[in-house]
């Protein structure tokens, strides 16, 4: 391939480009990478795309989930809405502890599977959910036993409702914690081997059961936030049900063949960890860092809770093509990379990476221009709608030109086994860049809500520097995963 993404002479991505010619210019870069591909390339146009709309979709679903919760759940009142979100930041925390060890385990299997050696890539399969299955009920009796010590440490002294209702929550998500690994474990394995349908499936009928709960449970039998959490509770143990039976099929070269190849062995689950602890602690430490900015954006009273609890909803339905690059890259670089393709593996990264950009650009233009009547569907006050507004509207700007080198391109260096570079970078900008500067413009400058995010937008910079230097000295591709 001879384009290059990160600097391309006459486009945007080497010099500065007027704002309305950039989506045209980074699709048209996608467009023409996609032209590159031939008939000796291991991933064809055809398999790409078999692999990456079933993702979109699930993300698309996954984020569904969140809107059909928040939007629900407000028709309480703004003190429910406050406790989903509060709560919500805290299973994120966990949730992405959870994808970066299914993400460490999906990057072994993929090189094995890419070698060809599936005798190893079976062994490592049995290995990831030994050690998910592991970590989530650990976490759930953790949980479950200091719910309420836990909620008044992170959130401090937060209204005496929202306190109630953000117990009840906390609650039922962690008995949804083993469930979700379990989920995890299936899914990371499938994406291993190429196959995105069947995450995307499960994460479809999870939706509709999750939806129509909420409906029986908040509207139907006035259940509140106990009835949004029974739901979303319901939903996950059907999607770990599914999955597993899937991954169980005599059809699946992973499948587990007996118990005992749970048992947990130090050699196979070693360079699972080698990727997956640098990966959690990397996603751990953003989480608490995001934890530590969510106090101080309780600080600002309910309303500004509010708006950010919607804020947050809608920036992660405009994020959803960049995650869904972010998952597509794992099989595509750790096969290429276990078959001995390092020239490939950056042609795909290149590729999947303007195919992110272009489709971030298209989703944030959209929500720049419909926040207002979004915003106005999650019975906010005015003062709520119009932080919401302001925010979301700085978020589409900073998202287009930034969220893709900062976040889909770390998991493109991790599937390289560069995971302890992408967590030195991405700890120290979360907490020198994001959560000072969050409590400086809201402490000093009184920026109120809009100066958390600013914090944010500024860590974002520092990460795609330094991602996109890592990128292109190719040092990503020199270690030895299996």
């Amino acid at each position: 391939m001879k384009s290059s993404i990160l600097k391309k002479q006459g486009t945007g991505w080497g010099r500065n480009a007027p704002f309305g010619t950039y989506f045209f210019e980074i699709a048209g870069e996608a467009y023409k990478l996609s032209q590159d591909l031939n008939k000796n390339s291991l991933f064809t146009k055809q398999q790409l795309i078999q692999l990456i709309w079933p993702l979109l979709l699930e993300q698309f679903l996954s984020m569904t989930m969140g809107v059909a919760d928040t939007y629900m759940v407000s028709s309480v009142g703004e003190a429910a809405v406050s406790s989903v979100s509060l709560v919500d930041t805290l299973n994120i925390l966990v949730f992405q502890i959870l994808s970066a060890l299914a993400q460490g385990g999906a990057v072994v299997v993929s090189q094995y599977v890419g070698r060809r050696d599936q005798k190893h890539a079976k062994k490592s399969a049995a290995q990831l959910y030994s050690v998910l299955l592991i970590s989530t009920v650990t976490v759930m009796i953790v949980a479950a036993l200091g719910s309420r010590s836990i909620l008044r440490f992170i959130f401090g002294r937060i209204d005496g409702r929202v306190m109630e209702f953000a117990q009840i929550y906390f609650l039922i998500s962690a008995v949804s914690y083993p469930f979700m690994g379990v989920y995890n474990a299936g899914a990371a394995l499938f994406r291993a081997q190429g196959d995105s349908k069947i995450s995307m499936k499960a994460s479809l009928v999870m939706n509709v059961i999750n939806i129509s709960g909420n409906a029986l449970l908040i509207y139907g039998l006035k259940m509140g936030v106990l009835g949004a959490a029974l739901a979303t509770l319901i939903g996950r143990i059907f999607a770990a049900v599914w999955v597993t039976m899937r991954q169980q099929s005599a059809k699946n070269p992973l499948r587990i063949e007996q118990l005992s190849d749970m048992r947990p062995e130090r050699e196979q689950i070693r360079p699972i960890l080698r990727i997956g602890i640098p990966s959690g602690m990397e996603n751990g430490m953003f989480q608490v860092g995001k934890l530590c900015v969510s106090s101080l954006t309780s600080t600002l009273g309910t309303s500004a809770i509010a708006a950010n609890a919607v804020a947050n909803t809608v920036a992660s339905m405009a994020n959803i093509p960049g995650n869904t690059m972010s998952l597509a890259v794992i099989p595509v670089i750790g096969q290429c990379l276990g078959a001995g393709e390092k020239e490939q593996a950056k042609s795909y990264a290149k590729l999947l990476l303007a195919t992110a950009a272009a489709g971030l650009a298209a989703a944030n233009v959209i929500a720049y221009f419909s926040i207002p009547y979004v915003a106005g569907a999650f019975h906010l006050s005015i003062e709520a709608k119009d932080m919401c507004v302001e925010v979301i509207r700085w978020f589409a700007v900073f998202s287009i030109f930034f969220w893709a080198l900062s976040f889909t391109m770390p998991h493109i260096l991790r599937s390289g086994g560069d995971a302890g570079y992408t967590m030195t970078v991405s700890i120290l900008s979360m907490w020198i860049f994001r959560v000072v500067l969050s409590y400086f413009f809201v402490l000093k400058m009184d920026m109120g809500l809009t100066g958390v995010w600013f914090g944010m937008f500024i860590d974002w910079i520092c990460r795609s520097v330094f991602f996109g230097v890592r990128f292109l000295q190719g040092r990503w591709m020199e270690h030895d995963v299996i």
